[in-house]
């Protein structure tokens, strides 16, 4: 499967990923440049939707589940993928520490390209929330990270397909929101998935934003531009 290059697997069906592997998923597969995922950032993680992806890989593709993400992995963690109460699918580590949770319902797929291909559009489309999405939201109200240390937390993710028995699904966004309260804010992120054209299932994504200050455009401005600049040198 195409995620094996971003992926080492170890032994006893552990696996883990390298700061390279990590760094290359986000910006080849999903488009993100949160500097988070650089190879030679100090507060590194692993992207979440590489956990993701890995679960779907291993453990197939169901048409219902509920992802929450509650912790940020490094780089060479020795990762496992668990059985837990209700038949929920955890990543942890080797000291049970949790790191992603799935719940799930009804008949499952492991078809490998059509996982692929899911997994592929979702990435895609989540790699857009910034600036995308997220900007517009913070400056309806006027509100928006601290740029000197942005705080982006993913909370949960879900999904809620008629049928797996899906040829070429394509995600597009639907509804989005932001929620307010004091210097934190929620972030709603619908989608819908389609298939030949027609709409087969939709999902949503929530996020935590810390931190929240007042929006400035043209600070807002200089962190796109920043943005944009990292993403045209890499494609160079």
């Amino acid at each position: 499967m195409f995620l094996d290059q971003y992926c080492t697997e170890l032994e006893n069906s552990q696996f883990s990923f390298t700061r390279q592997q990590s760094s290359d998923f986000a910006k080849n597969i999903a488009n993100d440049f949160n500097p988070l995922h650089d190879v030679d950032t100090k507060k590194f993680c692993v992207p979440g939707d590489l956990l993701f992806a890995k679960v779907l890989s291993s453990e197939g593709l169901y048409p219902n589940m509920r992802v929450t993400f509650s912790g940020m992995v490094s780089d060479g963690v020795a990762l496992s993928i668990t059985d837990a109460e209700k038949g929920d699918k955890v990543i942890c580590d080797q000291n049970e520490k949790e790191y992603l949770r799935v719940e799930h319902s009804g008949e499952q797929s492991n078809d490998a390209d059509l996982i692929t291909k899911l997994v592929k559009a979702y990435v895609a489309f989540s790699g857009k929330n910034f600036p995308h999405v997220l900007v517009p939201l913070m400056k309806e109200k006027n509100v928006m990270i601290n740029v000197a240390r942005p705080l982006v937390i993913y909370e949960t993710m879900s999904v809620h397909l008629e049928t797996v028995d899906l040829q070429n699904p394509v995600i597009e966004a639907s509804q989005s929101y932001l929620e307010v309260n004091g210097k934190r804010g929620n972030v709603t992120l619908g989608f819908i998935f389609k298939d030949g054209g027609k709409v087969v299932g939709e999902g949503k994504k929530t996020m935590v934003l810390a931190n929240l200050r007042e929006y400035d455009q043209s600070t807002i401005d200089s962190l796109v531009d920043e943005y944009n600049r990292r993403r045209m040198e890499y494609a160079a």
